[in-house]
């Protein structure tokens, strides 16, 4: 189903303009125009590892929490990305495993640098988790599988935590920005909108001031320079 009405309606992103709606606001008009299929995806992007479903699972899982060298908080990241990665919609799988992958590796290179156990760190199981637990290459042999790998790599050089974690947000901005590119009207498209207008909403609260103008410089470089396979 072609989503026309609702992206035509909805007020244009942007880093320099206050968001008309709140998030709330925002979450309530999409579920309101979604089709049952399309909202069932939205539900798993819309999912926190702290909901309560996930403690629920972890009750239900006692040998996964009893096993598992993670933290809590990581075993419900692993069941929420369980769940983004066995979702009905492509898109919906991809950007799950794209984020997995994304803070693994993040995860990997810091335990890496600093001596930390990497098996306490990874989520997940599959390649590229393996070659982040036990490859000693300086691209954790990745460069064949991930075509983001040397991007990603880059972001670990990072010192200063925030503008890390901003061009974290430019990777992800640029990965929804070509993964909806020529999908006019989609719910691709309504769910990149959904994912885009979060990291707004989530800068806007953490810095007022300089945040739009670093990150969208951000978002500018890094179009420029990276390009996803599909």
């Amino acid at each position: 189903m072609l989503y026309h009405c609702l992206l035509v309606g909805l007020q244009d992103l942007s880093l320099d303009t206050k968001q008309r709606l709140t998030p709330q606001q925002l979450e309530t008009e999409i579920r309101e125009n979604l089709t049952k299929a399309d909202l069932k995806a939205f539900d798993l992007l819309c999912m926190k590892p702290e909901d309560e479903h996930f403690s629920q699972l972890l009750q239900q899982n006692e040998d996964l929490a009893a096993e598992s060298p993670l933290r809590e908080e990581d075993l419900r990241a692993q069941l929420l990305y369980d769940e983004g990665m066995h979702s009905s919609n492509a898109f919906v799988r991809d950007w799950f495993a794209f984020n997995l992958n994304l803070n693994n590796i993040l995860a990997a290179t810091i335990c890496r640098k600093h001596g930390f156990d990497i098996r306490k760190a990874i989520v997940g199981e599959g390649e590229v988790q393996d070659a982040l637990r036990h490859s000693n290459a300086k691209d954790f042999g990745l460069a064949a599988v991930l075509p983001e790998i040397d991007d990603i790599l880059r972001l670990s050089e990072v010192e200063d935590l925030y503008e890390r974690e901003k061009k974290t947000d430019a990777l992800r901005w640029a990965w929804l920005e070509d993964r909806t590119l020529f999908r006019y009207f989609e719910a691709e498209n309504v769910f990149a909108y959904w994912l885009q207008a979060q990291m707004l909403f989530r800068w806007d609260i953490l810095n007022k001031e300089e945040g739009a103008r670093i990150f969208r410089e951000l978002i500018a470089d890094m179009k420029r320079d990276i390009k996803f396979a599909n």
